[in-house]
């Protein structure tokens, strides 16, 4: 477990500790239910506040190895975490100073929905941090520019028994993640720790894996070795800048070509690193504003 050192319980001393305990008695005198889990995602604007705290150098509970190396992150509250679904999307946060676009990679277990909690290095972006708490706008970001090519982790103690792999610079958070050894496809299970789970096993590997985003959006690997703890990175883009161009539409008239040259086998060895097929087709905007219109 990551420790969390935030202002949230050093500003306002005594007074925030009396605060907490009636808010939450009043919570429970009204019988208050938790907001309906769900990350954010599509166009809306979220109003709310922020605070600010340090990971300490942790990846939070999303199990990155790492912060961010521009330590521009956030921690949601449970109910906009929503059991890991929010993890490696990104928000544009609005302060009193100006904007900051922050990876989301934690879990704010005491805050209320609307409530973020900043880096310290993102919270100095969009107000003076002597403030402590500030009132802040937010949205998600679709299709942000990505860091690199997807990657995936796959989780220590893991073997041909027991599957678990962390994926990582997706963009947008993630719907599926789906494995195949073999002929088969196998649907993963979304742990709140951010690893996608396939309790019974799935071979020793290598691995082809197929990712979908929020909005529908697909890109798919292969090569993925049975690694623990090694971060492989692949050569595959979610979207967007380094995603394998959309195939040519087809000529109205036959052209004349020589004799291609035979191709060699698909077949990967165990050496070669993870390779991708093309994602889907990029959608329009306003296909993927409707795919992100969720309900609880």
């Amino acid at each position: 477990m990551i420790k969390r050192l935030s202002v949230r319980w050093l500003i306002g001393g005594c007074f925030g500790l009396v605060a907490a305990v009636v808010g939450i008695a009043l919570a429970i005198q009204s019988g208050a239910a938790p907001a309906c889990a769900a990350p954010p995602t599509g166009s809306a604007t979220h109003k709310g506040k922020a605070t600010f705290y340090d990971s300490q150098g942790g990846g939070g509970n999303c199990s990155n190895v790492s912060p961010p190396s521009n330590r521009l992150y956030v921690a949601l509250s449970p109910s906009e975490y929503a059991d890991a679904a929010a993890c490696g999307g990104y928000l544009d946060v609005t302060g009193p100073k100006g904007k900051v676009r922050v990876l989301i990679m934690d879990q704010c277990p005491e805050c209320a929905a609307g409530h973020i909690d900043l880096s310290k290095e993102a919270f100095a972006k969009i107000a003076d941090p002597v403030q402590g708490i500030v009132s802040v706008t937010y949205k998600a970001v679709i299709n942000p520019s990505l860091p690199g090519p997807l990657t995936f982790r796959i989780k220590e103690g893991a073997s041909r028994y027991w599957f678990a792999v962390l994926v990582g610079n997706h963009g947008n958070p993630l719907r599926s993640v789906e494995v195949k050894s073999g002929s088969t496809w196998r649907k993963t299970e979304r742990k709140d720790y951010n690893y996608w789970l396939y309790e019974s096993g799935l071979g020793p590997g290598p691995y082809t894996i197929r990712v979908t985003d929020v909005y529908g959006q697909q890109a798919t690997a292969t090569g993925v070795k049975m690694a623990p703890e090694q971060t492989q990175r692949t050569s595959v883009f979610m979207y967007g800048k380094g995603a394998a161009p959309k195939a040519a539409p087809a000529s109205p008239t036959p052209k004349k070509t020589s004799p291609s040259k035979p191709t060699p086998s698909a077949t990967q060895s165990s050496a070669a690193p993870p390779t991708t097929t093309a994602p889907a087709p990029e959608q329009s905007a306003e296909a993927v504003l409707a795919a992100a219109d969720q309900s609880c």
